[in-house]
C-alpha cells in the first residue's frame, strides 16, 4: 500500500477548524461513515481501485488559467470518487524534453535542465495552490522514468514494431526540416523562403498500421473508451479508417531528450517519451519486474486530457500499449477548452490570465468554482475577467454567502446559537427535504457522465431552493409570535441541515468552502460570528487591480506616431475587374495544430459558414495553436488548393507585418458570423 504524501499547506490554509474536526461534523450529523486520509491505510483494501491522470504539462512556460482548468477538473473528480469510498490514486506532472525546450533554455541563458526545473516548480506550485489533491507528481526527467521509456524502446525494437529508416528529401538548415521536391516553393523552403539541399535524417519508426484494425475494434466494441462522442468520431473518420502511416519515434535534429542506449545519436521522440509516464509513474518495469501499484492500478480508470491531444491519446497511446501487451486505460476524456474572453492572450494587450493572479483577486474556490461551472460537457467555455466577478457576485456571494450568513444570523438572533427539530413541519418543509434529497442522486448521475459543470448546478438548486425556503417561510415574521417559537425553530433547523447537505456534495468542487460551511453550522449550534465566504467585489476596482498586474507595454511606434509608417514598393495596378475575382470571408479558428516538422507551421481547421476548411499558415512563431483557436479572421476563400509540408491547405489567413517582421492578424472590428463576406 502506497504512503501518501503529506498534506500540502496551500490545502489547509485560513481554515477555521482542522479537516479531522470537520469530518467528525459531517459523520455525527448526517450518519454517514466518513473516509478519513488518515484511515486510508486501513480502510482502502477493501475499496475498489481509481486510477485517473491528467496529461503532463509542456514545460515551455508558465501555465495560464486555460492549462490549470485541466488541474482543477481532475481534483473534483478524484475527491468525488474518494467521496464514494474509490482507493484513488490521482497523478499529474511534467512533459519535459522536445527541440522547443532545448531551443528556449538556449534563449534564456541556462541547461535546458535548469529551465525546466524552473517552469516544473511553477507548474507544481500552482497545482498546490489550487488544491489539487495529486497523489504523484511525476517528470519526465525522473531517472526511473527515463530508464524504463530506453527499455520500451529497446524492447519494441527487438520485437519488429520500431524499425530504423530515414527521412529523405530537400533539408533547410535554419528549419531543421525536410521537403519534398513539391512542397518547395520557387525552389526554397516553404516555411522560412531559404535555400534548401538535399539531404537525408536518419530516424526510427513505429509500425503504427499493425495495430491499426486490432485499435479499430476495441473501440468500436468499447463505446465508452474515448469520451465525448463527437472525439471517437474525429479520430475514427479523419486518422484510422483512411489508414495511419508510421510514426517516427526518435530524432537527430537535436539532443534534449532520452538518448536511445543502443544507438544514442538518437533521442526518443516526445510522444513515446511524455504517453508512457502514465504507467511509468505507478511503477511500470518493462522486463516484467513492475511493483504491487501498477498491478493493482493498471489499466488506468480516466486519462483526462485536451481535446487538442486526443489523437495521440486514443491512437498512438492505445497502439504502444497493444505491443507492450498492456491492457487499454478504460476511458479517455477529451475536454474542451477555456478560451479568453477578448481573443489573445499578450502581455502588451495586458489580457493575461494566470490562476494565481486570479486567486489573488477572488480566493481559490471562486476560480475553482468558476472554472468548473464555466465548461460546457462538450464545448469551450469563455473566462473573462468580468464574467468572474458576475458569478462571483450573483452565485458565490448573493446566492451561497448570504444564504450562510442569514442563517446564522438569524439562529443567534432568536435562539442563542443553538437550534433543534422541534417537530412543527409544514407542507413547504416537505418540498425542501425532496430537492436536497435528491440532490446527491442527480449529482452522482451527472458526474458518473463527467459532467462536472452539471454535477455543481444540481449543488446550487439546493442553495436555490434554501433561499426560497426563506422567503416561503419569513423567519423574521414568525419570530414576532411567540406561538411560532417552535415552528421559527424548526424552519431554522431545516435550514442548516439542507445548507448543510449542500456543503456535504460541494466538497469535491469547493473544498475549503465546504469545511467552512460545515464549521460554521455545526450540526445546528453555528458561530458566534459568520465569517464572509465570498465579499462581493467592483468591476471597476477589480479591472483597476488587474491593470496594476499587467500594465500595457507603452510601444515606441505610440511615442513617435509620424515614424509608425512602412513605405512599400507599389505592384502594378490592377482593374476592378481583377480585384473582384478575390473573395475574402471571415473565417471563425475552431481547432489549430503546429505542422510536425516545421517551426514556422499552423494547421487551422477554420469554419466558414457551414464549412470547414484546413488552412495552413506560416504564423507559428507568432502564434501558438491554442491561441489561434476561437479567433475570427480574413480569410481568402477562393485560392486554388495547394501543399504547404505536404499538408494540403484550402485557403488564405490574413496578417499585416511590420517593418521588423512581426505579424498581426486581420479580424474584424466587430463580432460578424463566420462564412460573412468582406466587401
Amino acid at each position: 500500500m502506497r504512503k501518501k504524501e503529506p498534506p500540502n499547506p496551500s490545502r489547509v490554509r485560513g481554515r477555521g477548524v482542522e479537516v479531522s474536526e470537520t469530518l467528525f461534523y459531517i459523520g455525527i450529523f448526517f450518519g454517514i461513515q466518513c473516509n478519513k486520509n488518515i484511515q486510508r491505510e486501513g480502510v482502502m483494501k477493501m475499496a475498489e481501485k481509481f486510477y485517473m491522470t491528467t496529461a503532463i504539462a509542456y514545460t515551455s512556460g508558465k501555465p495560464h488559467i486555460g492549462n490549470t482548468y485541466e488541474f482543477v477538473l481532475a481534483d473534483a473528480i478524484a475527491r468525488y470518487k474518494r467521496s464514494k469510498g474509490y482507493d484513488v490514486f490521482f497523478q499529474t506532472g511534467t512533459d519535459e524534453h522536445g527541440q522547443k525546450i532545448e531551443l528556449k533554455a538556449e534563449e534564456a541563458g541556462v541547461t535546458p535542465k535548469e529551465f525546466v526545473d524552473g517552469v516544473a516548480a511553477q507548474v507544481k506550485e500552482i497545482a498546490d495552490l489550487m488544491n489539487t489533491s495529486y497523489d504523484k507528481f511525476i517528470r519526465t526527467t525522473d531517472e526511473y522514468h527515463e530508464k524504463q521509456v530506453q527499455k520500451i524502446f529497446k524492447k519494441l525494437y527487438d520485437q519488429g514494431d520500431i524499425y530504423k529508416g530515414h527521412y529523405e528529401g530537400m533539408y533547410c538548415t535554419p528549419c531543421e526540416s525536410f521537403f519534398t521536391e513539391s512542397q518547395l516553393v520557387d525552389g526554397k523552403c516553404p516555411d522560412c523562403g531559404r535555400p534548401c539541399v538535399p539531404a537525408k535524417e536518419e530516424a526510427y519508426f513505429f509500425k503504427m498500421s499493425k495495430y491499426a484494425d486490432r485499435l479499430i475494434e476495441h473501440i468500436n466494441t468499447h463505446p465508452e473508451f474515448i469520451q465525448p462522442e463527437s472525439r471517437k468520431n474525429e479520430m475514427m473518420n479523419n486518422f484510422l479508417l483512411p489508414g495511419l502511416q508510421d510514426l517516427c519515434v526518435s530524432r537527430t535534429s537535436f539532443k534534449w531528450g532520452i538518448p536511445v542506449d543502443f544507438d544514442p545519436k538518437h533521442v526518443v521522440y516526445v510522444w513515446l517519451d511524455a504517453l508512457t509516464n502514465y504507467i511509468t509513474g505507478i511503477g511500470y518495469d518493462c522486463d516484467g519486474e513492475s511493483t504491487e501499484q501498477f498491478k493493482k492500478d493498471w489499466p488506468a480508470d480516466l486519462h483526462l486530457i485536451g481535446k487538442d491531444i486526443i489523437r495521440f491519446h486514443t491512437i498512438y497511446w492505445p497502439i504502444f500499449l497493444m505491443a507492450l501487451d498492456l491492457p487499454l486505460p478504460k476511458q479517455i476524456f477529451g475536454h474542451p477548452w477555456l478560451l479568453q474572453g477578448d481573443g489573445k492572450m499578450s502581455k502588451s494587450k495586458g489580457n493575461v490570465i494566470y490562476a494565481d493572479e486570479l486567486v489573488k483577486l477572488f480566493g481559490v474556490d471562486a476560480v475553482r468554482y468558476f472554472v468548473l461551472h464555466e465548461m460546457p460537457f462538450d464545448n469551450d467555455g469563455v473566462i473573462s475577467w468580468e464574467l468572474m466577478v458576475e458569478r462571483l457576485n450573483s452565485d458565490l456571494a448573493n446566492t451561497l454567502g448570504n444564504l450562510v450568513n442569514r442563517t446564522i444570523s438569524m439562529t443567534n438572533k432568536y435562539f442563542g446559537g443553538s437550534v433543534a427539530d422541534k417537530g412543527a413541519a409544514e407542507a413547504v418543509d416537505a418540498e425542501l427535504k425532496a430537492v436536497v434529497e435528491a440532490a446527491s442522486g442527480k449529482v452522482d448521475e451527472k458526474m458518473d457522465k463527467l459532467r462536472v459543470a452539471d454535477a455543481i448546478t444540481e449543488i446550487f438548486n439546493v442553495f436555490k431552493r434554501c433561499n426560497k425556503y426563506i422567503d416561503e417561510t419569513m423567519p423574521w415574521a414568525l419570530a414576532k409570535e411567540e406561538e411560532k417559537k417552535d415552528r421559527l425553530e424548526t424552519v431554522l433547523y431545516n435550514l442548516i441541515v439542507s445548507i448543510s447537505e449542500g456543503a456535504k456534495l460541494l466538497a469535491s468542487f469547493m473544498p475549503e468552502t465546504a469545511e467552512k460551511i460545515l464549521a460554521q453550522l455545526n450540526g445546528g449550534n453555528v458561530v458566534e460570528k459568520p465569517e464572509i465566504l465570498f465579499a462581493r467585489r467592483d468591476l471597476a476596482e477589480v479591472m483597476e487591480e488587474v491593470a496594476k498586474l499587467h500594465p500595457a507595454e507603452e510601444k515606441e511606434e505610440e511615442k513617435a506616431e509620424d515614424e509608425n509608417v512602412i513605405d512599400l514598393e507599389p505592384k502594378a495596378e490592377i482593374i476592378f475587374d481583377d480585384f473582384e475575382k478575390l473573395q475574402f470571408q471571415v473565417g471563425e479558428i475552431i481547432a489549430c495544430e503546429e505542422v510536425k516538422k516545421s517551426k514556422k507551421l499552423l494547421c487551422s481547421q477554420v469554419k466558414i459558414g457551414s464549412q470547414v476548411r484546413q488552412i495552413v499558415s506560416g504564423i507559428k512563431a507568432h502564434y501558438s495553436a491554442e491561441e489561434m483557436v476561437g479567433k475570427k479572421v480574413m480569410v481568402v476563400t477562393n485560392l486554388k488548393p495547394a501543399k504547404l509540408a505536404g499538408i494540403l491547405s484550402e485557403g488564405m489567413i490574413l496578417c499585416a507585418e511590420d517593418a521588423e517582421g512581426n505579424l498581426s492578424l486581420m479580424v474584424p472590428e466587430k463580432e460578424m458570423p463566420a462564412g460573412a463576406e468582406i466587401c
